[in-house]
């Protein structure tokens, strides 16, 4: 088991920071965000239940935000493996920048359309898993379709998306990319969230 660079809950001062930051996005952006306050913590333990940690070596995260997925895949992740987050929002961006540091972690201030370029500008082989909370119900139809369609190439052939959502309007179009897509149901989270796990 990897041992993380810094502990994946935030002590108090940067545990409020962390909120602030991300309240204060969710009322400029509340399409991009869908919650005022970050995932719980059985959703990210019910979102990450299917890697496998001894075998992943690249993963990538789309809309770190604060980096409350990001914290918890750090802690998991391989001390020989790569996680790289992609993040439109430049507050994020800084946040992440300034309160992990860890070796393991790249992070991309861009877009998710964006993948493939990202994995070869890093000298990095396919993805082994896709982490997804973007939401796909509210971008525009072409732009959904640029994303699934770009992490489905981007990924290995082992590799799957794990994605949450707030609504099941994106269901058709996972099931329309890959191969197998399991679905399952977080309640315990604001707002309450569908869970998918989308095999290449």
């Amino acid at each position: 088991m990897a041992v993380q660079e810094r502990p994946s809950v935030l002590a108090g001062p940067e545990r409020r920071a962390q909120l602030t930051l991300f309240a204060r996005n969710f009322f400029k952006h509340p399409r991009m965000l869908g919650s005022i306050i970050p995932s719980s913590s059985f959703l990210v333990r019910r979102l990450l239940e299917p890697v496998d940690w001894e075998r992943a070596r690249v993963v990538v995260e789309y809309g770190p935000g604060v980096g409350t997925i990001t914290r918890e895949i750090l802690s998991r992740l391989h001390p020989d493996a790569t996680l790289v987050v992609i993040e439109t929002n430049d507050d994020f961006v800084d946040f992440l920048n300034r309160s992990l540091s860890d070796p393991r972690l790249k992070v991309i201030a861009g877009s998710a359309e964006t993948i493939l370029a990202e994995l070869e500008r890093l000298g990095l082989p396919a993805a082994d898993y896709v982490v997804a909370g973007l939401p796909f119900s509210t971008m525009p139809a072409e732009i959904r379709e640029r994303i699934l369609k770009g992490s489905h190439e981007a990924l290995g052939p082992e590799g799957a998306m794990l994605i949450y959502q707030f609504s099941p309007k994106v269901s058709s179009d996972l099931r329309q990319t890959f191969t197998r897509v399991e679905s399952t149901f977080e309640p315990i989270n604001i707002p309450p969230a569908r869970v998918y796990f989308c095999h290449k």
